[in-house]
């Protein structure tokens, strides 16, 4: 079952309170091209293992928030910066 879209509408960004929003099925394709080339990070500097079937994204695109089973991750250290990959 997906986030509810109620969740989503009052989530924000922990670090910059940036509003999130659910990333696109082509945003997802993009990101999972780079986590399974090992290329994708999270803020803690782990690498992030696994693909994401759902995630939040900032606005700005600068930060992704992984879903697991319809709850979303927002810790800082869990956070995915953006900063080095272009999303569509």
């Amino acid at each position: 079952m997906p986030v509810s879209k109620d969740l989503v509408d009052i989530l924000c960004c922990p670090v910059t309170k940036t509003p999130v929003r659910l990333a696109t099925p082509e945003e997802l394709a993009t990101l999972n091209a780079a986590i399974a080339l090992g290329k994708v990070k999270h803020a803690d500097g782990s690498t992030v293992d696994a693909a994401l079937e759902e995630a939040l994204i900032t606005e700005d695109k600068a930060s992704v928030y992984k879903v697991l089973d319809s709850i979303p991750i927002m810790l800082k250290e869990q956070a995915i910066p953006l900063a080095e990959l272009a999303l569509p």
